[in-house]
C-alpha cells in the first residue's frame, strides 16, 4: 500500500509539471502572438506616417486589402493600395500596392516598397501623377518617432497639371536619393538626381538633361519627417550647405548659405552662388527664355567684369522675401511662397 500511493503521489507531481509546462508554453506563444500583432499593428502606423508625414486632426491613411504576414519570425505588412486625406490642407492621394517588413528581433527597423502609378490632387487645382519602375525605403525608429529615412526611387516620371493657369510640368529622373535624418532638434536632409530632364508644356523644350545634389539642415525642425512637428516650413530657418547642379560639360553650379521663410512662407536668404562656365550658361537660359535673353547678356557681361573676364565666377545671390537679387542689384525674378 505504501509503494503504490507513493507512486500514485509521484505520477500526480509529473502529470502537474507536465500541464504547468504546458500553460508556460502556450502563455508564452499567446504573449508572443499579441506582441507580434501589436508590432504589426505599429508598423502600419510607422509606414503611412512615413508616406503621409502628418499627425493632426483631418489627416488619415488607408490602407485597402491589409494583410499582415511573416508570424512568426518576420514583421509584415501588405496593401493593394494606399489612400490619403488632409482634410486641413485640401490634399488628397493614392498610391500603389504597399509592401512593408521588420524582423521580429529589430521591429524599429523597416523596409518598405511602394509600387506606382501615385495621384496627388490639392484643392488649389494642382493635379500630380507619377509613375517609377521601383521605389523602396528604410527607416528607424526610436521613442520619439522616425529617427532617419532612406528612400531610392528608379526611373521616376511625373507630371503636374494646373488647372487655374492651365500650365503642365513634365519630369523625370533615372535615379533619385532621399535621405533624412533627425540630428538633435535638427533635420538633415540630403537629395540628389541623376539624368533629370524638365519640360513645360508650350516653353521651348531645350532644358538640359542634368544632375544635381542638395545637402541642408533645417534648425529645430527633426519633427518634420515623421509629422510631429506641425508648423511645417512656414517660419524656419536653416543652412543650405551645398547644392550642386551640373548639365555637363563642365557647365556647374554650387549654391550655399543660411536661408530662412516668414509666416507667409516667402524665402529670404544670402547664398555664395559659384558659376563654372558661365558664357554657357548664359546661352543656354537665354534659348530657355528669350523674353529675358538682354537681361541675361547684361548680367553676364557684368559678371564676367567682375570676374575678371573669367568664366568662372563668384557672386552673392541675395533673396528679400522672395525677390531675388545678384549682389543685390541685378534683379533674378520673384520666388513665389511654399
Amino acid at each position: 500500500m505504501a509503494a503504490s500511493s507513493r507512486s500514485g503521489s509521484g505520477e500526480s507531481s509529473s502529470s502537474k509539471k507536465f500541464w504547468l509546462l504546458g500553460g508556460g508554453i502556450l502563455l508564452v506563444i499567446a504573449l508572443y502572438t499579441g506582441g507580434w500583432f501589436y508590432a504589426a499593428s505599429a508598423l502600419k502606423t510607422t509606414v503611412l506616417k512615413a508616406i503621409a508625414p502628418r499627425d493632426q486632426a483631418g489627416v488619415s491613411g488607408e490602407c485597402s486589402d491589409i494583410e499582415f504576414r511573416g508570424y512568426p519570425f518576420r514583421i509584415g505588412l501588405f496593401c493593394s493600395k494606399i489612400d490619403v486625406d488632409d482634410n486641413v490642407n485640401g490634399v488628397s492621394a493614392s498610391f500603389g500596392a504597399l509592401r512593408s517588413a521588420a524582423q521580429v528581433y529589430a521591429p524599429g527597423h523597416i523596409v518598405w516598397e511602394l509600387d506606382s502609378p501615385a495621384e496627388i490632387r490639392t484643392s488649389n487645382g494642382l493635379s500630380i501623377s507619377a509613375q517609377w519602375a521601383n521605389l523602396q525605403s528604410s527607416l528607424v525608429t526610436r521613442l520619439q518617432g522616425i529617427d532617419r529615412s532612406s528612400t531610392v526611387i528608379e526611373g521616376l516620371k511625373a507630371t503636374a497639371v494646373s488647372s487655374f493657369t492651365g500650365q503642365t510640368i513634365s519630369f523625370d529622373a533615372a535615379h533619385t536619393e532621399i535621405h533624412l535624418r533627425q540630428n538633435g532638434a535638427d533635420l538633415d536632409g540630403a537629395i540628389s538626381v541623376q539624368d533629370a530632364n524638365t519640360a513645360i508644356k508650350d516653353w521651348p523644350q531645350i532644358f538640359p538633361k542634368l544632375s544635381a545634389n542638395i545637402d541642408l539642415t533645417l534648425a529645430g525642425k527633426a519633427g518634420l519627417i515623421d509629422g510631429s512637428d506641425r508648423n511645417g516650413l512656414n517660419g524656419a530657418a536653416g543652412e543650405l550647405r551645398r547644392v550642386v547642379a551640373d548639365i555637363g560639360d563642365g557647365k556647374v553650379m554650387t549654391l550655399t548659405g543660411p536661408f530662412s521663410f516668414d509666416e507667409q512662407g516667402f524665402l529670404s536668404g544670402k547664398f555664395k552662388l559659384e558659376i563654372e562656365q558661365l558664357g554657357p550658361w548664359g546661352d543656354s537660359l537665354k534659348q530657355a527664355f528669350p523674353d529675358i535673353a538682354s537681361t541675361v547678356n547684361t548680367a553676364t557681361k557684368l559678371l564676367k567684369s567682375l570676374a575678371g573676364g573669367s568664366n568662372k565666377v563668384s557672386v552673392d545671390l541675395v533673396v528679400d522675401r522672395g525677390h531675388a537679387t545678384v549682389s543685390g542689384f541685378i534683379p533674378l525674378g520673384r520666388i513665389p511662397p511654399i
